[in-house]
């Protein structure tokens, strides 16, 4: 059954677009995670431009985050504090992202750049993680501690001027570091369409020592309110979001996650990290892939319409 797509300006098949959100939710709701690294990457690959599907992406991402802040708000497990911190950078970040990829879209480079920016980063990250998921599989098996934080250690971020206290999470420690992870999360997010809270956990819980009982949720309060700005000025600055592709996406993703939250129960940890490590550095490997090899067209002609 076909759809068209008036952003996007192309027919899709309705079935498939809801079979892409429910996998993606599966994988969002088995990991915790947004699932924009892979939800973006899938929309590219079958054939929506890629500013398209990161407009668009967002407000995805930001609907199946409300959900889930909400819940951890009730269980009071999300450091309000820390959270406006964090987004005092990710607002400034996300504009200063939407502005480049507005900037990017103008010189015709957009398409490059977010490719680009996937198979770096998902690369990296993805192989870090798996090789991280790896050697804690090993220590477990050997019968070694399965944790590789050590609680209670310091690193020179916390001799950083401009201190505070963040009750919640029960913590002690510069705001520069937290605004400028903030900032970095909404820059990416904006970019290349993806909540990266894959990326912004590990910082918060390796980097600024903050709990594992907050971190989760106040990551998901960041990519909420990051997430609906990012929507907010892609509408507003490139008319990009694509309402009708977002609504599908949503529907689908509701469903999947409610069985991948089932299914991730079922799976120790350190088989979880193995396994999302080796996702994300398959998503960056296939972006690698499509950058190097021949296209059927050398040449295409796309109507972007008019600038005014």
């Amino acid at each position: 059954m076909q759809i068209y797509l008036p952003i996007a300006d192309i027919p899709v098949n309705i079935f498939l677009i809801l079979a892409m959100g429910a996998a993606v939710g599966f994988v969002s709701g088995m990991f915790g995670i947004g699932g924009g690294f892979l939800m973006t990457p899938l929309l590219i690959f079958i054939g929506i431009a890629p500013a398209v599907a990161v407009a668009s992406v967002a407000s995805h991402i930001a609907a199946s985050s409300f959900s889930g802040a909400i819940s951890y708000w009730r269980r009071r497990a999300i450091d309000p504090v820390l959270a406006a911190v964090l987004l005092t950078g990710g607002s400034m970040g996300t504009a200063l992202g939407v502005g480049t990829f507005t900037l990017l879209r103008s010189l015709g480079q957009l398409d490059l750049m977010i490719a680009m920016s996937y198979v770096i980063l998902l690369t990296t990250v993805g192989g870090l993680m798996f090789w991280e998921g790896l050697r804690a599989l090993l220590r477990s098996r050997k019968g070694g501690p399965v944790t590789t934080r050590r609680p209670g250690s310091h690193v020179w971020i916390h001799g950083l001027p401009l201190k505070m206290r963040f009750k919640r999470s029960k913590i002690y420690l510069s705001v520069i570091p937290v605004v400028a992870i903030g900032l970095i999360i909404g820059f990416i997010g904006a970019v290349m369409g993806i909540g990266g809270g894959f990326i912004l956990v590990p910082l918060l819980i390796y980097v600024l020592r903050v709990p594992t009982s907050t971190v989760i949720g106040t990551s998901m309060v960041l990519t909420l309110v990051t997430m609906v700005f990012a929507t907010m000025l892609h509408a507003v600055t490139n008319h990009l979001v694509d309402a009708v592709l977002a609504l599908i996406l949503m529907v689908g993703g509701v469903t999947g996650a409610q069985f991948g939250a089932r299914a991730g129960q079922k799976i120790r940890g350190e088989h979880l990290r193995l396994l999302l490590g080796l996702l994300v550095l398959a998503v960056g490997i296939r972006f690698a892939v499509e950058l190097v090899i021949r296209p059927e067209d050398l040449f295409t002609v796309r109507e972007t319409g008019g600038t005014g």
